[in-house]
């Protein structure tokens, strides 16, 4: 373990990396995929299967953690590591995005927000170093910016505002965060879809010096092409030698074609959300167990993975688990899609060290093609 945040590119393949972001609490090989953990859980699943699959850290949320139970318990009770039983690394986002997305009224000003939960309705204040506080007190390893998320599309002056107001943000909480050994704060560059925001939002942040850089507002409802865009207008104005962080983001090809332009470090509720909703993520793309198409299918969801959950239950079985709304049908559900993701993750390394990564990326792509195939267009099968 080492006792500075350190991070190091051990292969390249074209613009993608492959490297290690180390720490006390651990190492985390990249590209990576962090499973989400909102309220301190990955839902449905154990800790112990959570690393078992291969994640080096989970996401944990500020927003819902300091409304329930609140920063100040978890603090109280040893922290967010010993709280949720996971003694390995922990990144937080500050709450700015779940302000956007879930508060029935917020009030927005240069000194922070003020928004209504909504849990209970109560009022609460997240200012830049509130949120830094907050992060603190849960004890999380690495910990981002307040910013504020605006929806895609939108008027680029309401994009210039938000993309002004998160670098003035970023500054108070440099300040806030301050020397924290083994610790990290990520920037995060905004500005919609526009290019030119885009950049001058990532200049600013890289003269901040920071240990990372995130790019936030994006998975926001823009099509692929234009994310893609943004992540390509960024990455030649971040530093190559500290990791790039694309938030909130999202299906396997998403993930693979942003690990191509250079990103380092993934989250998303996806895989998690659709186990509890009947999808399953697969080699052979995406299945949706609803359907009565597998009512009979014996087959299980994928025998060349490596989970339990792939391997030894029937999709007959599974079908009916998610048709009775039994608890496991979720359980195995997300425990099967967050090892593909994984898996997805370690083939994407291995790729990059071994030097064949557009070759992986044809494979990759062509299995979930053919499973769409075999399994019928337009019924949930597919990537997607």
């Amino acid at each position: 373990m080492s006792e500075e945040f350190t991070f190091s590119v051990a292969a390249t393949d074209g613009a993608a990396r492959s490297g290690e972001i180390r720490m006390p609490r651990g190492v985390i090989r990249t590209p990576a995929f962090m499973p989400v953990g909102t309220a301190a859980t990955v839902k449905a699943m154990y800790p112990d299967q959570v690393k078992a699959l291969g994640a080096d850290v989970v996401l944990g949320n500020t927003y819902h953690l300091m409304l329930r139970p609140g920063a100040e318990r978890v603090a109280r009770l040893g922290g967010l590591h010993r709280f949720m039983n996971w003694p390995y690394p922990i990144l937080t986002d500050s709450g700015g995005f779940q302000v956007m997305s879930l508060s029935d009224l917020r009030k927005m000003d240069a000194d922070g927000v003020t928004f209504r939960s909504h849990i209970d309705g109560s009022t609460h204040r997240l200012t830049p170093e509130r949120s830094i506080e907050i992060q603190g007190l849960l004890g999380s390893d690495i910990q981002m910016q307040l910013d504020e998320c605006v929806k895609l599309p939108n008027t680029e002056e309401a994009v210039e505002k938000a993309m002004r107001l998160s670098l003035a943000w970023a500054e108070r909480c440099k300040v806030a965060f301050g020397d924290q050994p083994g610790k990290a704060m990520f920037g995060i560059v905004q500005g919609g879809a526009s290019e030119r925001l885009r950049v001058e939002s990532a200049r600013a942040l890289v003269d901040l010096d920071l240990k990372g850089y995130a790019i936030g507002g994006l998975a926001v409802g823009e099509p692929q092409d234009v994310m893609l865009a943004m992540i390509e207008a960024v990455e030649p104005h971040l530093p190559a030698e500290k990791p790039r962080y694309l938030m909130g983001v999202g299906t396997p090809d998403d993930i693979v074609e942003a690990v191509r332009r250079g990103v380092d470090m993934f989250d998303c509720v996806m895989p998690t959300r659709a186990g509890r909703h009947g999808m399953a993520y697969t080699h052979g793309g995406r299945l949706n167990l609803k359907n009565a198409r597998y009512a009979e299918d014996t087959r299980p969801l994928d025998p060349t993975m490596k989970c339990e959950a792939s391997t030894t239950y029937s999709r007959a079985y599974l079908h009916h688990l998610v048709r009775a709304g039994e608890i496991l049908g979720m359980m195995l559900l997300t425990w099967n899609n967050l090892s593909y993701y994984q898996e997805l993750m370690a083939g994407l390394r291995k790729a990059i060290r071994e030097g064949r990564l557009e070759d992986f990326v044809a494979q990759t792509k062509e299995g979930w093609a053919r499973g769409a195939m075999d399994d019928g267009a337009g019924e949930g099968a597919g990537e997607g």
